[in-house]
């Protein structure tokens, strides 16, 4: 945050001298003194921030090839005449202390094509899937441990 702050007293400056740079230093180390005094923030939630942005980045990647992936699997289901499409619902607990990150599995099953979200109650999440297939190994995918990664670092903070 601190580098963030000179940074954008040096843009907004429009020039860089050192006597810009030493007000700079100075003014950005009292904002950020500041902050942390008074606005309950610190290095350590920063550090926390950072490394979720990071999580963050990384579940939206694999969300996007899981999405490409599954538009695969469920266009092969629906165009293949050998195979009948199973319908099922499903229920399964979670134990997410945080309600973001329920709402990113939540929105994340649903995005997902061929499985859809129908409601969280508490921990406990039900899905319906269009295949028996899709619903298989939905309790430990990639998401979940993200999700656990990412709050497995706000614990800390």
């Amino acid at each position: 945050m601190y580098i963030l702050f000179f940074l954008l007293w040096i843009i907004f400056n429009g020039k860089v001298t050192t006597e810009i740079v030493i007000f700079g230093l100075v003014i950005s180390a009292a904002v950020y003194w500041f902050i942390c005094k008074f606005m309950n923030f610190s290095p350590k939630k920063e550090f926390a921030y950072v490394k979720i942005s990071g999580y963050l980045i990384q579940y939206l990647f694999v969300l996007l090839k899981e999405i490409v992936l599954a538009n695969f699997a469920t266009l092969q289901l629906v165009c293949s005449s050998s195979h009948e499409a199973e319908p099922v619902l499903i229920q399964f607990d979670m134990d997410f202390k945080s309600g973001f990150s329920k709402f990113l599995l939540a929105n994340s099953i649903t995005l997902t094509p061929g499985t859809i979200t129908v409601s969280v109650e508490e921990n406990t999440f039900t899905v319906h899937c269009l295949d028996k297939t899709l619903a298989e190994g939905i309790t430990s995918s990639v998401f979940v441990k993200l999700l656990e990664k990412m709050e497995g670092v706000m614990s800390y903070v």
